[in-house]
């Protein structure tokens, strides 16, 4: 059986075409990474994988499913992407590249499924709790926006996944500094005639650490930026000793990991709550530091259910990926299951 899986990102792609039965015996065998901006659309996308990868393998029978992970909520198997400008279609994409089985799930719903693929050396646990056999889990990761979905186990001890839309809800400050940076968010937001509406994924995502550096500038009295400041140039600015760079990373921190400390609230995931996401992986140093956990534990007298908690930072970047293949090959294995049950 031939699959193709995918973890669609408003920053990159990542495809992946692979054969066998099931997750377990499956073989991937042909894998790329590409620049989503690079595609006026998710058929482009695909067209070109689909050529990349017969030129690499040779000619190939037809996938029998595609199965997409899209950042943003899904309806009916339609989604319009949130910081990207595409709109899918699966019975669109069904009837253009001729696959019988299209699906889409959302990206940390397969993020969620992706979990049960990793091992330990694909994670770092950033407390000493370990995860209860059976609890429930909850993943969470700031990318170019800021995903969450959470995982329970039915009654065969197979764990479901469920999507949410939790990045968008309401930023809450903890404090003086971040209600002046609530409100400069706003006020930057109806500047660009954008709704005023601040929700966590301004702030707690790759587009977010732009927002903070210009917060740190205006407080110090700076001129306001002309250039976007992206995640690796804030880095190695804050590396070089620049002070606004610095704090731009140290309210950013503070502010992951009060979003993961809120989390730990909603679902108390004893069964483990991982963090997630490319920003996630390339800002692990300032993960693993006391000053995430600190931000993440303060919560008054719930501190104590934090602290229980088991939290890992997942460092493997094809978790989203694995997660789409895991779910592309349950879909067949059931459609093949069902499809010789009708046949007897």
């Amino acid at each position: 059986m031939e699959i193709i899986a995918g973890d669609i990102g408003a920053t990159k792609s990542a495809l992946a075409w692979a054969t066998g039965m099931d997750h377990a015996s499956g073989q991937v065998v042909y894998e790329r990474v590409y620049a989503s901006a690079d595609f006026a659309n998710a058929l482009a996308l695909l067209q070109q994988f689909m050529r990349d990868a017969q030129a690499r393998t040779g000619p190939r029978l037809p996938p029998a499913c595609l199965t997409l992970a899209l950042p943003g909520a899904v309806y009916a198997q339609r989604a319009q992407l949130t910081n990207l400008d595409w709109s899918l279609d699966a019975a669109d994409l069904q009837a253009q590249l001729k696959i019988d089985t299209v699906q889409f799930i959302n990206d940390f719903q397969a993020a969620a499924g992706g979990v049960a693929t990793m091992t330990e050396s694909d994670m770092v646990r950033l407390n000493t709790v370990l995860p209860a056999a059976g609890g429930v889990r909850a993943i969470t990761g700031a990318g170019t926006g800021l995903g969450l979905a959470w995982m329970t186990p039915d009654s065969s001890g197979r764990y479901r996944t469920f999507a949410t839309e939790g990045g968008h809800i309401d930023f809450a400050p903890a404090n003086a500094q971040q209600a002046r940076l609530l409100a400069f968010v706003r006020e930057s937001l109806i500047q660009q005639n954008l709704s005023e509406h601040v929700s966590w994924e301004r702030l707690v995502s790759g587009l977010g650490l732009d927002m903070i550096y210009r917060f740190c500038v205006h407080e110090a009295g700076g001129a306001k930026p002309e250039a976007v400041m992206e995640g690796a140039r804030l880095d190695a600015l804050a590396a070089s000793g620049d002070p606004l760079a610095r704090a731009a990373l140290d309210l950013f921190i503070d502010l992951y990991g009060a979003w993961v400390g809120n989390v730990a609230l909603l679902y108390r995931p004893e069964g483990g709550l991982y963090i997630a996401g490319g920003v996630s992986i390339h800002l692990r140093e300032r993960i693993l530091s006391p000053r995430f956990m600190a931000a993440c534990t303060a919560k008054g007298r719930m501190r104590g259910v934090v602290e229980r908690t088991p939290i890992s930072l997942i460092i493997n970047r094809r978790l989203g990926v694995q997660g789409a293949l895991a779910q592309a090959f349950e879909t067949v294995t059931s459609h093949h299951r069902n499809n010789t049950r009708s046949g007897r």
